[in-house]
């Protein structure tokens, strides 16, 4: 007998098997899987009540609250699609996404009153939202075809016009069923929401905790004292994080060792830095690299970590740790291919495009076929990331295509600059650009945050650079900030750097 694969199956065996367990801690509101999964029932009564059928789309601006989550579970109950939405857009911004969407209706927290004041749909506060649902008849609908619209995503236009990515019931329920397996989740879980629910519906740990039996732990802003302060006092064992947001809590003065068992972290959206991997396990925080996209429903790769490599000296267990790894535990294929699509030696040096397929890829772009039909040619999803294949079937980036920086016919990958950089004991945070130049047509430039009180000026950062790259890839100039342009998750907007002008002359032209 076939059962359409729904992650909202999650909440009834939770709600069945855990009725009095804590399911979600918001501020001082606590709910057990009892309560929540009644709440969902009610809340998708009301949105009935509204008028959302089957396919309307149903937009989200939403921290990481009760409101969000909930939504998670009522919108998709009534055979309706999620929208979630960065809070951090103007909008104007958010409009453009609505229209694209064709949301008909916007939950959203009070705080956003005055963005969803101007957007041009009917809404619903959190306050008129928690009235609507206690006087509403709980609904609980059945899910017809797994393979039917569940959420649609928006990438987070790091370089350009975002577009939907279009998730479905049976990719999400194998992708948080592969969270669960990876983050090493159970009933002991207590998940600190570090990460965005609406990026990648929060890698679909929104249903994974649930599957677990877990207890989702809601934050509203990333605040690195307030964070080391719950992770003592709610004994939290997970979180998930940009490595931006690592940095700042392993800089944070109230940082001090997790005691008992390692916290376990998961970091996505760019390669964390060698130095910083080993700053945190300083901290018993123990740290997975995660690689995928919003087109993969989050992580679509793990750097499942080999207990043999723990007897190696911790500098080298970082450098293994900052790698992407391999597919995740769904099953799906990865490779690194050449221009021709032919698989590049698994030799740790050959840089080719990384491609996957598997049961976490997107169904598509919404409403945009050619866009779709160009990602996903030839059967396999094209990232546009660079990467080595490495003789043990782990591959790691060197860098997204369009960031290579080509310096008098040399190509430079900017992770590997960074990663240099990064291991100065005065550096918090770097990111390295190409800009143009009168000779080599183009160079590195570094822009760089110092740690807090320190002296370090451009010429010493330099001559550390020296020690351990090549000459071509040293940066012609280091631009100290106090801090890098960001999206909501963390990924450093690199296309705003770039505009920052070229290099002077008097920035010589050293080989």
């Amino acid at each position: 007998m076939h059962v359409p694969a729904t992650p909202l199956d999650f909440l009834k065996r939770s709600e069945t098997l855990f009725a009095d367990r804590t399911a979600v801690v918001d501020g001082d509101r606590r709910f057990t899987y009892g309560e929540f999964a009644d709440r969902c029932r009610r809340a998708g009564g009301a949105l009935e009540a509204l008028g959302i059928r089957p396919g309307d789309r149903v937009a989200l601006l939403c921290r990481n609250s009760t409101l969000m989550l909930e939504a998670h579970y009522a919108v998709p109950s009534l055979g309706a699609v999620l929208v979630p939405l960065n809070f951090r857009l103007l909008p104007e911004e958010l409009q453009r996404l609505i229209d694209h969407s064709g949301a008909g209706l916007i939950l959203y927290d009070d705080e956003f009153e005055s963005a969803a004041a101007q957007l041009g749909c009917r809404r619903l506060s959190a306050s008129e939202y928690e009235e609507a649902i206690d006087g509403a008849d709980p609904v609980l609908c059945e899910v017809a075809d797994e393979h039917d619209l569940l959420s649609i995503n928006y990438t987070s236009g790091t370089t350009g016009r975002p577009k939907g990515v279009m998730y479905d019931h049976r990719g999400a329920y194998l992708q948080a069923l592969a969270m669960v397996t990876h983050g090493r989740l159970d009933l002991r879980t207590n998940y600190l929401w570090t990460l965005p629910m609406f990026h990648c519906n929060g890698w679909t740990f929104v249903w994974a905790v649930t599957a677990a039996g877990g207890t989702h732990v809601c934050l509203d802003a990333i605040d690195p004292k307030r964070i080391w302060e719950m992770i003592g006092r709610l004994s939290i064992t997970h979180l998930n994080a940009a490595p931006t947001v690592l940095i700042s809590l392993a800089n944070e003065e109230s940082a001090r060792a997790v005691g008992g068992q390692p916290l376990r972290v998961g970091t996505g959206g760019a390669p964390p830095s060698p130095s910083l991997l080993s700053r945190l396990a300083d901290f018993n925080i123990d740290v997975t690299h995660l690689y995928g996209l919003t087109e993969t429903y989050g992580p679509a790769a793990v750097c499942a970590w080999q207990p043999e490599w723990s007897e190696l000296p911790m500098a080298e267990q970082a450098q293994l740790k900052a790698r992407q790894g391999n597919a995740n535990i769904l099953g799906g294929l990865h490779r690194v291919v050449d221009p021709q699509g032919r698989d590049v030696p698994a030799d740790g040096e050959t840089v080719g495009e990384v491609i996957l397929r598997g049961n976490n890829v997107m169904r598509g772009y919404f409403r945009d076929p050619e866009a779709t039909n160009e990602a996903l040619r030839g059967g396999w999803f094209h990232s546009g990331d660079l990467a080595v294949m490495h003789p043990d079937g782990y591959f790691e980036l060197r860098d997204r295509a369009k960031d290579i920086i080509i310096a008098g016919g040399e190509n430079i990958a900017s992770i590997e600059v960074e990663q240099a950089l990064a291991a100065h004991e005065d550096v918090i945070e770097v990111a390295v650009v190409g800009a143009s130049h009168h000779h080599w047509g183009e160079v590195p430039v570094a822009y760089v945050v110092r740690r807090a009180g320190a002296v370090l000026d451009q010429d010493t950062l330099i001559r550390f650079a020296r020690k351990s790259l090549a000459g071509f890839k040293v940066p012609k100039e280091i631009r100290f900030v106090e801090d890098l342009p960001k999206t909501a998750t963390g990924k450093v907007q690199k296309y705003l750097l770039r505009t920052s002008g070229p290099v002077a002359k008097s920035a010589g032209a050293q080989r």
